[in-house]
C-alpha cells in the first residue's frame, strides 16, 4: 500500500498558522522531490497553505508516484494506488482546512487528475502543469468519469508548445478528456518546454482568483442544490 510520510512534507506555513486556511496540495514530477514545487509558494496567493508531498518510490536522485511505463500512458493500477495513498493522508487532516485543492507537475499532474476521478467532491479545484490524464477504460474508471462529468470541477491545464517530454497523443487525450469532464481552462505557452513560466503562473493566479471568489463559490452551491 502506498503511504505518505507526514514527516517528509514541506509546508509553506508553521503548524500553528495552518488551521482554518485553504490547503493546496503539491505533487511533484518524476525524479523530483518535496522541495521542488514548494518554491512556488511566493508566487501563489498568500492565503493558501501549501503542502508539498514526497512521492513514495525512489527514482534516480528523486522520487516517483508510480513506475514509468509507456510515456504518457502508465498502467492505471499503480496510479490508483498512489491516489489512494494521497487520499488517506487527506483523510488524516480531518476538518482542519475549509477547502483542499491540487497542483501537480508532469507525473504529479496525472496524479491530480486521478485524484479527481477518485474523489471529485473532496477537491475545490485542480491545476495540472505539463501533465496528462491516465488512459483507463476499466468499468470502475468509466463510472468515476461519468460521476466527474456531472460535477465538472474547475481545472487549470497549462503546457508548453515545445514540451518534448509529454507525448502528443497524451496531450490530445488530456485536452479531449478535460473538455468532457471538467470546467477546464487550457492554455498553451509558446516557447515553453517541460517547465513552468511566469506567464503561466500569472494565468494560474488569475484562475485561482476566479474559482475561489465568493461569486464562484455561490454559483457552485446553487448548481449543486438546484433541481430541474
Amino acid at each position: 500500500m502506498v503511504t505518505i510520510d507526514p514527516a517528509l512534507i514541506r509546508w509553506s506555513a508553521d503548524e500553528a498558522d495552518r488551521a482554518g486556511r485553504p490547503l493546496l496540495v503539491l505533487l511533484h514530477g518524476v525524479g523530483s522531490h518535496e522541495g521542488d514545487l514548494i518554491g512556488l509558494a511566493p508566487y501563489l496567493p498568500q492565503d493558501l497553505v501549501l503542502a508539498s508531498l514526497r512521492a513514495p518510490l525512489p527514482h534516480g536522485d528523486g522520487w516517483s508516484w508510480y513506475p514509468l511505463d509507456t510515456p504518457g500512458s502508465p498502467e492505471p493500477g499503480p496510479v490508483d494506488e498512489a491516489a489512494e495513498g494521497v487520499l488517506a493522508w487527506v483523510d488524516s487532516l480531518g476538518d482542519a482546512h475549509p477547502s483542499i485543492a491540487l497542483l501537480g507537475f508532469s507525473q504529479g499532474g496525472s496524479l491530480s487528475l486521478q485524484l479527481l476521478r477518485h474523489a471529485p467532491q473532496r477537491f475545490a479545484w485542480a491545476a495540472v502543469l505539463a501533465g496528462f490524464v491516465v488512459p483507463d477504460a476499466s468499468e470502475a474508471t468509466t463510472a468515476r468519469d461519468e460521476a466527474l462529468a456531472e460535477l465538472r470541477p474547475s481545472v487549470f491545464y497549462g503546457r508548453g508548445d515545445i514540451d518534448s517530454v509529454i507525448p502528443t497523443a497524451a496531450v490530445e487525450r488530456t485536452t479531449a478528456w478535460l473538455e468532457q469532464h471538467a470546467d477546464a481552462e487550457q492554455t498553451v505557452y509558446p516557447g515553453l518546454a517541460h517547465g513552468v513560466s511566469q506567464e503561466e503562473l500569472d494565468d494560474l493566479n488569475a484562475f485561482i482568483s476566479r474559482v475561489t471568489s465568493p461569486f464562484a463559490v455561490d454559483e457552485l452551491v446553487d448548481d449543486a442544490t438546484t433541481t430541474p
